[in-house]
């Protein structure tokens, strides 16, 4: 579990984190969600250590990683996987070159170990057959699960994931949010996810953090959303004339998303 208590950030005197306190559940997919400057990315730079947070406490089961020293640090983000919003993946390295990479750095195994372990993970975001294929030669969903391998190679506790859908179609967002979701409850990882795609809120939003203008406005699961009075979530969530339309349906004939 992930607890973070009175949490601010600030860049040049002005604040942009404001007193967030909320917990990440075990387990299960939390996501981050807010408009563009709400703060929500920065709040996630802050959880894995990208950002140093002015005042608060970052908890993980209970250890303040924010009084951590630099070496605890260092051993504590074996613990995460990152997944970032454009996959970062090496150009010059193959597609299993890419998901070795942290083994490579933080690990012991000897090279046929690293590999056997790389290849597991890629079979398990269904790319066996795809491993000596370099970025550029494969899809942008395809990237993405690749970069969901390598996050997952060193069998992380805690899994970060930046906009996991930006860019991806539609049908190529569920399979992303589907393999996610999947690998949140087999592996019993703590995921956050930051997104602004409601699909992913309503699909696999177990616990949400509603972030506006720097500080925490509603928290909850997606089941609660249609019934929620808050206006701003309201205004996030059904932004367009026809999703408020589609809100009203369900309201007025008791339906359950």
């Amino acid at each position: 579990m992930i607890e973070v208590k009175n949490l601010y950030k600030s860049f040049d005197g002005k604040e942009v984190l404001k007193d967030i306190s909320t917990v990440f559940e075990d387990g299960k997919i939390n996501l981050i969600i807010g408009q563009s400057g709400s703060g929500k990315t920065v709040l996630i730079k802050n959880l894995v250590g990208l950002l140093e947070p002015t005042s608060g406490q970052i908890l993980y089961d209970g250890r303040d990683f924010v009084a951590m020293t630099k070496q605890e640090k260092i051993h504590m983000r074996r613990e995460m996987g990152m997944i970032f919003q454009s996959a970062a993946l090496f150009d010059s390295s193959t597609v299993l070159e890419n998901v070795m990479f942290p083994l490579d750095m933080f690990s012991n195994m000897t090279l046929r170990e690293r590999q056997r372990r790389a290849m597991d993970c890629l079979d398990r975001v269904n790319l066996v057959g795809a491993e000596q294929k370099y970025p550029g030669e494969i899809s942008g969903g395809m990237q993405k699960r690749v970069a969901i391998a390598r996050a997952i190679v060193m069998n992380p506790k805690y899994l970060f994931c930046d906009e996991p859908n930006s860019g991806l179609d539609p049908k190529t967002s569920l399979v992303i949010d589907d393999l996610l979701h999947g690998i949140t409850r087999e592996f019993g990882m703590t995921t956050i996810i930051n997104t602004h795609d409601m699909n992913s809120v309503m699909g696999i939003g177990e616990n949400i953090i509603f972030i506006y203008e720097g500080h925490k406005e509603w928290q909850g699961q997606s089941s609660q959303i249609m019934e929620s009075t808050n206006e701003r979530l309201t205004d996030f969530i059904f932004a367009s004339n026809l999703q408020k339309k589609m809100r009203d349906a369900v309201i007025a004939n008791g339906l359950k998303i």
